[in-house]
C-alpha cells in the first residue's frame, strides 16, 4: 500500500497489544493495519469509480489525506480542501476495531475462539444490517462504529480458526451472507488437535481434521482453563486452556518463525475478507453514501433554524435574504453541503424539520415562510434548535435567527440541550437584529459542544 497508510496510521494509538494480529516481530500486522489496508484500498477503488463516472480521472497528486480527497472530489473542486474528516473516521473505524480487545475480551463469539462460528457469523451478519442502516439514515458516526467492530471479528476468523491450514487461500464469503450454511464444523465432542509441549509446534491439527477439512478453532480461557477434550487451545500466555492437554494453540497472532506461513496467509485471507466485506457495504448503500460514511463529501450539512412569529413580519424578508446568500456562498463549490435541514419556530409551535439535498428545493421551502403569531416576546427558539441538533449529523453549522429571546430557556431545556448537543460536534451562530445581520465570516458558538 503506499504512504497515504502510514500517514493515515500514524497518528493512532490504540489501547495496548490485543489477542489477534498482535504487533510481535518486525513486519508483523495488526488490526489497524490490516484493516487501513482494506479501507484505503476500497475508498481508492470507489473515487476512481466515481471519477470515471462523472468524466474525470482519478489522479491523486501525492499520498497525503487531502490529496486523496482532492483527486476524489475532483480536479475543478473549488473551495478549501481538507482531509480531517476523512482522517477522523479513519481513526474511529480503527479506534473501535482495538476496543473490541478490551470490551469483549472473554466473549468467544467476538473472536471466533471455542468454535463459536455460528454466534460469530451473527455477529457480523448482524453487524452488517445496522451498518446499512444507519447509512441510509446519515448516522456516519455509528456505522463506522459498528464497522470497526465488525472489521475486528471477521478479521479474527481467520487468525483463530484453522481456514488457512485447511488449505483456502481465498475468504469465506459465507460469513457475511446469513443465508448460507456454515459446512463442516467440527463438534463439540470431535478431538482436533495433538499436544504440543513447547507450544510452538508448526500445525498440531490432527491429520483426520485436515483430511476431513473440519473447521474448527482454538477454545480461550481467560479465567478458567476448561476445555472440551482433545480441543485445540488458542495458545499465548492469557490463555489458561493452553496447559491443559493438548497444550499449545493454533492462533496466529504472532508472528513466529514456527508459524510463519501460515501467518503470512491468514494476514492476507483477513485483507481479503475486509475488502469482500467493505464491496458489500459499498454495493447496498452507493459509492456516494459509502465516501460520505469515510468523511469524503463536498460539506457537512448546514441547518437553519428561523423565527416566524409574528414580531418578525418586519424582519422575515431580511432573514430570508441572509439565508440565500448563505446557499449562494457555497453553492456549486467544494464546501457545498452534502443536505439542508431548515426548522421554523413559533409560539407555541416548532418545526417541522424539513430536509433536501437540494440547495434551490431549501431556498423554495424558505419562500414560503411566513410570520404570524406569538404575541408576547419570548419564543420556543430553544425547542427549535433542539430539533436541529437532534436532526443534524455531527460537524453540521447551524444558524439561528430571531429577534426576540427565549421563552424556552429553562432548567429543563438546557438538560435537554446539554445531552444533545456534545454528541453532534455541531456549530451554530444566532443572529439578532437582522436589519443589521451580514453573512458571518466565522460562526460563533452557541452550544456546548464536545470533541
Amino acid at each position: 500500500m503506499n504512504s497515504l497508510l502510514v500517514i493515515a496510521l500514524l497518528p493512532l494509538a490504540l489501547l495496548g497489544p490485543g489477542m489477534a494480529f498482535v504487533s510481535i516481530g518486525g513486519g508483523a500486522s495488526t488490526h489497524v493495519s490490516i484493516t487501513g489496508t482494506a479501507l484505503l484500498q476500497k475508498v481508492q477503488e470507489t473515487c476512481r469509480a466515481v471519477a470515471e463516472k462523472n468524466g474525470y480521472e482519478f489522479n491523486p497528486t501525492g499520498s497525503s489525506p487531502e490529496e486523496l480527497v482532492q483527486a476524489c472530489l475532483g480536479p475543478t473542486a473549488k473551495g478549501e480542501v481538507s482531509g480531517a474528516k476523512f482522517h477522523s473516521a479513519l481513526q474511529e473505524i480503527y479506534t473501535q476495531n482495538g476496543l473490541v480487545d478490551r470490551d469483549f475480551v472473554n466473549s468467544a463469539p467476538h473472536h471466533f475462539n471455542s468454535e463459536a462460528f455460528l454466534e460469530g457469523r451473527s455477529l457480523i451478519t448482524q453487524g452488517m444490517v445496522t451498518i446499512k442502516i444507519n447509512i441510509h439514515n446519515e448516522n456516519f458516526q455509528a456505522a463506522r462504529t459498528t464497522l470497526g467492530r465488525v472489521l475486528h471479528t471477521l478479521q479474527d476468523f481467520y487468525s483463530h480458526s484453522n481456514w488457512v491450514e485447511l488449505g483456502y487461500t481465498k475468504p469465506y464469503s459465507n460469513l457475511i451472507n446469513p443465508g448460507l450454511p456454515l459446512d463442516n464444523l467440527a463438534d463439540v465432542n470431535t478431538p482436533t488437535c495433538s499436544d504440543c509441549a513447547s507450544g510452538t509446534c508448526p500445525n498440531q491439527l490432527l491429520p483426520n481434521i485436515l483430511k476431513d477439512k473440519k473447521l474448527t478453532s482454538g477454545y480461550m480461557g481467560v479465567f478458567s482453563s476448561f476445555k472440551p477434550k482433545g480441543k485445540c487451545s488458542h495458545g499465548g500466555a492469557a490463555d489458561l486452556t493452553s496447559k491443559i492437554n493438548p497444550r499449545g494453540g493454533i492462533s496466529k497472532d504472532e508472528r513466529r518463525q514456527d508459524n510463519l506461513a501460515f501467518y503470512n496467509a491468514a494476514v492476507k485471507a483477513a485483507t481479503d475478507a475486509s475488502l469482500e466485506l467493505l464491496q458489500d457495504l459499498r454495493l447496498a448503500v452507493g459509492d456516494e453514501d459509502f465516501l460520505r460514511m469515510m468523511g469524503i463529501a463536498r460539506s457537512s450539512v448546514l441547518c437553519f433554524v428561523i423565527d416566524t412569529t409574528g414580531s418578525m413580519s418586519d424582519d422575515i424578508e431580511e432573514a430570508r435574504s441572509v439565508v440565500y446568500q448563505i446557499i449562494d456562498k457555497y453553492k456549486g463549490t467544494q464546501d457545498e453541503p452534502s443536505e439542508y435541514i431548515l426548522v421554523p419556530f413559533n409560539d407555541p409551535e416548532f418545526g417541522p424539520m424539513i430536509r433536501t439535498t437540494h440547495a434551490d428545493k431549501m431556498k423554495e421551502e424558505i419562500s414560503k415562510l411566513k410570520a404570524s403569531g406569538g404575541d408576547d416576546a419570548p419564543e420556543m427558539c430553544l425547542s427549535g434548535l433542539q430539533l436541529a441538533l437532534t436532526g443534524a449529523p455531527s460537524s453540521s453549522d447551524i444558524y439561528v435567527f430571531t429577534d426576540a429571546t427565549a421563552k424556552t430557556l429553562s432548567s429543563k431545556t438546557l438538560s435537554k440541550l446539554s445531552l444533545v448537543a456534545p454528541s453532534q460536534r455541531c456549530r451554530s451562530s444566532l443572529l439578532h437584529h437582522l436589519a443589521d445581520a451580514v453573512v458571518p465570516s466565522e460562526l460563533l458558538p452557541l452550544t456546548t459542544t464536545k470533541t
